[in-house]
């Protein structure tokens, strides 16, 4: 038997038992029958593939407090990230205050969405009405769609200006659903768009103006493998990054060290 041999309801009770191992060190029955309303003897056929698939690092029973002990290191059966840990150790699942923070609802009309698509694909130009954040609502402007990117949280367009005379990075959900979306196939090819096809290596180090305790755990908090740290993306997507990391506030404990720029191949980018 193997993992993908399982059911997927009993793939995820076994990984949130492998997460209870990993992340809090023990785990019984209690765990999956309070967390996924089953029965003790389904809870029981759980512990048994688990132990059964876990033969590197299997976990001991401790009879005096009645659960299971990981063993020390503890091996995940499956792939495992630390944004995964808070969800395990969190005691606040029936809590009508919760202890986490919830993340910006970024919304996207799915019309919107679509007419851009189709303009990209068709090599069109568009028109839509959009809000700018420092101008304010126009009443309509052309563009030539290119390709969507995202910064993790939020989808964004990179698209030809024609009122600016070059490429600019704009978010869909600032675009009017009430837009006409008027559309004519370009007449000639688009000026290259220099910044996407260039690749920004960002090297990034603790800042300087830290003690040296305090660097290396920034080291560790932000997985650093070395003295710096790499990040490799497109040009356009660097301010974002910047927002992104909080490298453009006063408080980031990180800094640029240095910025490499690389011309890509625009067949292939």
């Amino acid at each position: 038997m193997t993992f993908d041999d399982l059911k997927h309801a009993q793939r995820e009770r076994l990984t949130f038992l492998d997460r209870c191992l990993l992340w809090r060190g023990v785990a019984n029955r209690r765990d999956l029958i309070d967390r996924f309303k089953i029965s003790e003897p389904q809870a029981a056929i759980d512990f048994k593939a688990y132990l059964a698939l876990n033969r590197a690092s299997p976990p001991t029973y401790d009879a005096a407090r009645k659960t299971y002990v990981a063993a020390r290191p503890h091996q995940p059966i499956t792939p495992c990230s630390v944004d995964e840990a808070f969800d395990i150790l969190r005691d606040d699942l029936v809590a009508d205050v919760p202890s986490a923070l919830p993340r910006p609802a970024r919304t996207a009309d799915p019309t919107v969405l679509s007419r851009l698509h189709q303009a990209i694909r068709g090599r069109c130009a568009i028109h839509i009405a959009y809000t700018s954040m420092t101008s304010g609502p126009d009443a309509g402007r052309w563009i030539a769609p290119t390709r969507f990117m995202s910064d993790g949280q939020a989808i964004y367009l990179r698209a030809y200006s024609f009122r600016h005379e070059e490429h600019r990075t704009y978010l869909p959900i600032r675009i009017s659903p009430k837009s006409d979306f008027l559309t004519k196939p370009l007449a000639e090819p688009l000026p290259p768009d220099d910044d996407w096809n260039t690749k920004a290596t960002i090297w990034l180090r603790p800042k300087r103006s830290l003690s040296q305790a305090q660097q290396e755990v920034v080291r560790l908090e932000y997985g650093f493998t070395d003295d710096r740290l790499c990040i490799v993306t497109r040009r356009p997507l660097e301010f974002l990054f910047d927002r992104r990391w909080g490298l453009d506030q006063d408080t980031t404990r990180l800094e640029r060290d240095d910025i490499d720029y690389e011309p890509l191949d625009p067949e292939g980018a």
